[in-house]
């Protein structure tokens, strides 16, 4: 995004998660001085972030969400490459499409699904048609599965990219920058003013669930993932097994790593997953291709993502100069470019014309008062 005059003033953010970091390097790049604190260690352990797959796929999430997402998602597609070729480090970054894939005994769950799709494409005609699959188009798309499966839906564009490397990637580049993050530095927002009155400049709140105390309406969805190293397994994008009871993402990262998730649940609990859980997961992965049996599992991983009550992501000023951005949910890699943009648009701008043009919620000063 383009700067102004008022590039070089400071910048204080609080959560060194993605959002935060993503905000953190371009506004270094920009000229400002930036101050980055985060309540965790360095291992990223309390970032929702780093458990997530980093799916890239707005058309295939458009079956849970609402349009406004599904534009941030595309707007994000778009940018991710760019923002990529300005870090440091290479990330693994893939545009293959989405494999929608489903089992004989499930094919009201394919029916229900592109139902949805179809009135996303109503309401959004501007995205790409999903490409029905016959048994011989789905083995030709991904041998993998030839045989295994007699019908698909094949989304395409969609993308994704390796989060650890990203969020080591972001580091990295801070680094370069010469800003660091001052771990295991809680910070509220009433901390943050005082140091603002002191210091000037701005204040960007970005700590996830970390926030509950200043936006109270704040609340954990639990997420389970499984991360697996399966040789025999040579997927060529992320597919998406739909089922009535556990449907599942697979996303093949680089050297036959392969992380599978699906569960989703109203709670804070951080506790490890259950066995029945995992049994699903992992039963489910199995049943998409038998080479799952002999993989090895890497970790087992849970953590909960920010999420408001409408399940959408929002920024608002609560005093000039302090935003407070949050609610990314479980679409924070698909969405983080768009929603970074449209903070850096009122930054150095003083608009919200991205915010309003893609439907985010981004409520200034001025229209509070």
């Amino acid at each position: 995004m383009p700067s102004s005059s008022r590039s070089a003033e400071p910048v204080l953010v609080l959560g060194a998660g993605l959002i935060g970091r993503l905000l953190a390097v371009q506004l270094a790049q920009a000229g400002h001085a930036v101050r980055i604190v985060d309540a965790g260690s360095a291992d990223g352990q309390g970032s929702a972030a780093r458990v997530a797959a980093a799916m890239l796929a707005p058309l295939a999430e458009s079956a849970i969400t609402e349009p406004c997402v599904v534009a941030m998602g595309r707007y994000a597609l778009q940018r991710w490459p760019q923002l990529l070729n300005r870090l440091v480090q290479p990330v693994y970054f893939q545009q293959n499409g989405t494999l929608i894939v489903w089992h004989r005994q499930d094919a009201h769950e394919a029916q229900r699904f592109g139902a949805l799709l179809a009135a996303t494409g109503q309401v959004m005609p501007d995205l790409p048609a999903p490409v029905p699959l016959d048994a011989t188009a789905l083995s030709e798309l991904e041998p993998a599965l030839a045989q295994r499966f007699h019908q698909g839906l094949y989304l395409p564009d969609e993308g994704q990219l390796d989060n650890r490397q990203l969020l080591q990637a972001l580091n990295a580049t801070l680094a370069s920058l010469g800003v660091a993050i001052e771990w295991n530095t809680p910070w509220s927002d009433a901390q943050a003013l005082a140091y603002q009155r002191t210091a000037g400049g701005w204040v960007l709140d970005c700590r996830g669930l970390g926030a509950q105390p200043d936006w109270r309406q704040l609340r954990g969805v639990r997420g389970e993932v499984v991360r697996l190293h399966a040789p025999d397994v040579t997927l060529q994008r992320p597919t998406r097994l739909l089922h009535p009871r556990y449907p599942i993402y697979i996303a093949p990262k680089e050297d036959h790593v392969f992380v599978i998730g699906a569960t989703e649940i109203e709670t804070h609990d951080l506790s490890p997953a259950s066995v029945r859980s995992v049994l699903e997961l992992l039963s489910a992965a199995y049943a998409v291709h038998s080479g799952f049996g002999e993989a090895r599992i890497l970790e087992l991983c849970t953590q909960c993502r920010p999420t408001l009550p409408d399940n959408l992501p929002a920024v608002r000023e609560i005093a000039p100069r302090v935003l407070q951005i949050n609610g990314l949910y479980r679409h924070g890699f698909m969405i983080a470019p768009a929603v970074a943009d449209a903070v850096l648009e009122h930054m150095h701008q003083g608009r919200t014309t991205l915010a309003q043009n893609l439907s985010l919620h981004f409520e200034t000063c001025a229209e509070s008062v």
